[in-house]
């Protein structure tokens, strides 16, 4: 039974980071000044949907 992309584990900033080929500084600055891909911050750690970083990678290209 195929559950889609909604139970996927959310990424976190080292993941994007290595997914995105860019430093892990770079996306706390971008969350700082409301840029890049969407962020959630769950307790004191920044979280990423994998769906939603990949849309943003495509339509950043």
């Amino acid at each position: 039974m195929d559950k889609g992309n909604s139970i996927d584990r959310l990424w976190s900033v080292e993941d994007v980071s290595a997914y995105l080929g860019v430093p892990v500084k770079t996306l706390y600055q971008w969350k700082w000044r409301g840029e890049g891909p969407p962020v959630r911050k769950i307790g004191r750690h920044l979280r990423y949907d994998p769906v939603a970083v990949r849309a943003w990678a495509t339509e950043a290209a």
